[in-house]
């Protein structure tokens, strides 16, 4: 099996190094490939002296999805992994990539986090749950999440630690671009729909550095808030049309969600006038990603249901250093 490795990063170059350090150590004959940008760290040097990168594609989209998207189109392996540049790989994940695709179409595993760091280096660009957090890593541990929507069971994955045959990457065309965040959760619909299957292997394994907490809230401004349920209601409403367990789904998770910010006002840790603003973001995002979701369903009926995917665009990158090219 030939490998890729993807890497997507930004404004990171402290723990992209040591993600770099890890692939070079338990991954040595992978081609890695590192999606970067726009970063202001000095990452584009970084990256460029070392000799264990094949190829650094800068991009000057700040979204995660175009960043894979970027990679995944210069890698030449029969299987593409996706690292976030804040993961390290461990002792025996290479091997578990191998034993997860000889029996599925992609793979995951676990990513348990360690000490958080004194400042924080990067900034996060997406994340794989419905409600806008990361899984940690004692739930992660347990097996990959899954969920039964309109009658299709979906094997949720981890976007920072799974990878990929070449063909399944293609015929999903990559990841949705539309999405600022929940890109992965989308891709692991459309793999459900498709009839691929996603693995789990307990040794294909990363641990994550984590950055200091920040606001009260978790950092979750009104905005991030609004593009949650934008980005849920989407992929809902592309992959699967207009449903009542849909919006049973989606008005699920908006009730919890007001329930949840509700409680953090009665014990003030918020403010009503910042609850009632988060509410009305909620239904803007409600309402903006339904529409946006029926309109991309009827843009693309094909299985992989993605209209804004890798074959959609030839912009991405602003600038690629091959280093494969050199050594031919």
């Amino acid at each position: 099996m030939d490998l890729s490795v993807v890497v997507p990063t930004l404004n990171g170059r402290d723990r992209l190094g040591a993600c770099l350090d890890a692939l070079a150590a338990h991954a040595p004959e992978a081609e890695v490939i590192v999606a970067n940008g726009p970063s202001a760290d000095g990452t584009t040097g970084m990256v460029r002296d070392r000799d264990d990168v094949d190829v650094l594609v800068e991009i000057s989209d700040r979204t995660v999805n175009v960043a894979r998207n970027a990679g995944i189109e210069v890698a030449t392996g029969d299987a593409i992994a996706l690292v976030d540049y804040d993961n390290r790989i461990e002792a025996g994940w290479l091997e578990a990539v191998r034993t997860g695709l000889g029996d599925a179409d992609a793979v995951t595993g676990p990513v348990t986090p360690i000490e958080p760091e004194a400042e924080r280096d990067g900034e996060e660009r997406d994340d794989e749950r419905p409600d806008g957090e990361r899984r940690n890593g004692d739930e992660a541990r347990g097996g990959p999440e899954r969920r039964a929507i309109a009658n299709t069971e979906v094997t949720y994955f981890e976007g920072g630690n799974v990878a990929f045959r070449h063909e399944s990457l293609r015929d999903l065309d990559g990841f949705d671009e539309y999405l600022n965040t929940g890109g992965a959760r989308d891709a692991a619909h459309r793999l459900a729909q498709m009839g691929r299957t996603v693995g789990w292997q307990e040794e294909m394994a990363v641990a994550k550095a984590l950055p200091s907490p920040t606001a009260a809230d978790g950092g979750r401004t009104a905005r991030e808030w609004g593009w949650k349920y934008r980005a849920l209601a989407y992929r809902l409403l592309k992959n699967y049309g207009v449903r009542p367990t849909v919006a049973a789904r989606a008005g699920t998770h908006a009730v919890a969600d007001a329930l949840g910010a509700a409680g953090d006002v009665l014990r003030g840790e918020s403010t009503p006038s910042r609850w009632v603003a988060t509410g009305r973001d909620v239904l803007f995002g409600l309402a903006g990603g339904g529409s946006d979701g029926l309109v991309a369903r009827s843009r693309d009926r094909s299985p992989a249901r993605n209209p804004n995917g890798i074959s959609k665009r030839a912009d991405r990158a602003v600038a690629k250093y091959d280093r494969r090219a050199s050594e031919e």
